[in-house]
């Protein structure tokens, strides 16, 4: 992918930004976790704080999209699969469901909005450019265009060979936003398309519309498709593509959260969206 159309980009708007690796989340049986972080993070850029890079993977969780939640047996299969001991939620960005593990690195690019201008094309490209550089080490295939079949398809998905590894969406406050990414990049791509379909079979009804129909042979992660050894190996490519271009700050990340604050964002999250849903 492109390397002068990334530079340009972030030359125009930032002098860079920091990395903030939480590794694998303790989720304490709540996916909403690093959702409610990034939404205080956000808040923070918005009034001033660096742009930050935010790195995180998480135990098994099904994170579903508005539409999802729709359906009409929703509720009964959400039900279900926390009765399995999986964590469900609604997420705050755009798209569909999605099956999260520890083989699947989650990206949010968290950038200030000040003039309150946002154009989304050029924002998912830069994503979409940055998770392919990083994947040079071993592949130069990959290429954007929305999948069909896949689970949670957009026009910025990234696939080798038809085969979609990555998913792009977006979530905006006031003066700053989230360019977040789902990679999959360990264990078995059709294996997350079987339980995204199950979820979806036990959703929805004859009569509902306007959910993905994922598709066999859509999905593969980037150990399939490309080699890459692990969710590690390809986050170190990442760190190294971008301290590379002097995109990394140097001093300590200044965006600090207590778990109070937390605890009250995800609550508040939950609320949010279960009223949304309902009215």
């Amino acid at each position: 992918m492109a390397e002068q159309t990334i530079d340009r980009k972030l030359g125009d708007s930032l002098t860079g930004f920091h990395i903030v690796d939480r590794g694998v989340w303790d989720l304490h049986g709540d996916i909403w976790r690093p959702f409610a972080w990034e939404e205080l993070a956000c808040r923070q850029v918005g009034q001033g704080a660096a742009p930050l890079l935010h790195m995180w993977r998480c135990s098994k969780a099904l994170v579903i999209g508005h539409r999802d939640r729709r359906l009409s047996r929703a509720e009964e299969a959400m039900a279900l699969l926390r009765g399995e001991g999986m964590p469900v939620c609604v997420r705050p960005s755009g798209g569909a469901a999605v099956l999260l593990d520890e083989g699947v690195l989650n990206l949010s690019l968290i950038l200030p909005n000040p003039q309150h201008s946002i154009n989304i094309h050029d924002d998912f490209r830069l994503m979409a450019e940055l998770i392919g550089d990083a994947l040079a080490p071993w592949s130069t295939a990959a290429a954007a265009g929305e999948v069909a079949g896949s689970f949670c398809p957009g026009d910025y998905d990234l696939a080798i060979g038809g085969r979609k590894f990555c998913g792009i969406a977006q979530r905006r406050q006031a003066k700053a936003y989230i360019i977040t990414a789902f990679i999959i990049v360990e264990g078995s791509g059709e294996a997350r398309a079987n339980e995204v379909r199950r979820y979806y079979s036990m959703a929805a009804q004859d009569t509902d519309t306007g959910y993905p129909e994922v598709r066999q042979g859509t999905m593969g992660s980037l150990q399939e498709l490309a080699g890459v050894p692990s969710v590690e190996a390809y986050a170190d490519s990442l760190r190294g593509m971008l301290k590379r271009r002097n995109l990394l700050l140097d001093s300590a990340a200044p965006h600090v959260i207590s778990p109070a604050e937390l605890e009250r964002e995800g609550e508040a999250l939950r609320k949010r969206y279960d009223r949304e849903i309902s009215s």
